[in-house]
């Protein structure tokens, strides 16, 4: 069996989520685990498991937008603390003696394993931007071109990379890359879904102080994650997060308005309900989420800064077709991805990618 060194980006829970999805996995078969990971990915992951904890490049955000000098003094300060954080991760890979090293958009594990000859998998969402082309618009270029840069600047020294995506472009070639489904919780293929007529709502990346008297003003019943209260206001029924009660509106619900979370998403396709996505200003991953949404049929995008009244009765207008699109969708790849990850560990590269 392997012993394995994880590095897990900690800013929220996405990253850590799905590193426990593999992690649990892998553990069950006999496989040891060393976790690299910060903030709230740090939190998660050390419920179950041995974590260091390694402060990382992150995403800061502010009134629902990128707050990017906050974003760059973090990155900042990383790379300040590099050679003695690197020189740390060493002494740790000495000690734990891993067989290979798996990433989730993680600064120090690449590097550092790359350094001692380890091979290195990443596992992560980001590099789906950075691995493939896309269609995207003029406006959004200047920030398109600014995270590949970042991507590959930061979170590029892997020997391997599998994309984990709702929508699966292909690589482009040479990329050392593979893209498949998205990995989900064993909570949600657990469940079965059904259509009620509440709406969900989820915000965690900032909120817009006009977004809940514009939800208010509409006639639906809508169950609001992210504010972290527990409370009823006329249609609004304010509600803390908790996994079980989460996933059970999620599963019933007639369609979900949220951020850009890739994850969110993903699990909401799974459930073949359609998203109005609401990305974050300046947050490129998000823009791109929503793009292909669009693209291929499963929602549509929309702003904070234009609550129009008719928005939401535009989207329902096309709900049906919404519905029939996702139902050709490929939305879970747990499978793939443990057979990808096993023959990782195995051969020490991927199977079967250029």
């Amino acid at each position: 069996m392997a012993r394995i060194l994880y590095g897990v980006h900690g800013t929220q829970h996405g990253h850590a989520i799905r590193a426990l999805i593999l992690a649990r996995h892998l553990a069950a078969l006999g496989h040891e685990f060393l976790f690299v990971s910060s903030e709230e990915g740090a939190g998660l992951l050390s419920r179950e498991f041995r974590v260091e904890r390694f402060e990382n490049p992150g995403t800061r955000y502010k009134n629902q937008r990128l707050d990017t000098p906050a974003t760059l003094a973090l990155a900042a300060r990383t790379l300040i603390k590099r050679p003695a954080e690197l020189a740390r991760l060493a002494r740790l890979i000495a000690e734990f003696r891993p067989d290979a090293a798996i990433s989730d958009y993680e600064y120090f594990v690449p590097i550092a394993a790359k350094k001692a000859g380890i091979p290195c998998l990443s596992i992560d969402h980001q590099h789906v931007i950075s691995c493939c082309d896309h269609p995207v618009p003029p406006r959004l270029l200047p920030d398109y071109w600014g995270i590949r840069a970042s991507i590959r600047f930061l979170f590029s020294a892997c020997s391997d990379y599998l994309a984990i995506s709702f929508f699966q472009p292909p690589a482009k070639p040479g990329a050392r890359a593979l893209v498949a489904p998205p990995i989900l919780r064993q909570s949600v293929i657990d469940r079965a879904p059904s259509q009620g007529s509440h709406i969900v709502v989820y915000q965690s990346c900032g909120i817009c102080d006009a977004f809940a008297p514009y939800l208010r003003s509409i006639d639906r019943e809508f169950r609001v994650y992210g504010y972290k209260m527990d409370k009823v206001d006329g249609n609004l029924t304010y509600r803390s997060y908790s996994e079980d009660g989460f996933l059970d509106d999620l599963a019933s619900c007639a369609y979900v308005v949220c951020g850009g979370s890739h994850n969110l998403m993903s699990e909401a396709l799974h459930f073949g309900k359609p998203v109005l996505s609401f990305p974050v200003a300046g947050a490129f991953e998000q823009q791109l989420n929503a793009i292909y949404l669009e693209r291929l049929g499963y929602g549509r995008g929309a702003s904070m800064d234009r609550l129009e009244p008719g928005l939401l009765p535009a989207f329902e207008a096309n709900i049906e077709a919404m519905r029939r699109r996702i139902a050709t969708g490929r939305f879970c790849g747990n499978d793939e991805v443990f057979g990808l990850l096993d023959g990782f560990l195995r051969q020490g590269r991927l199977p079967g990618r250029s």
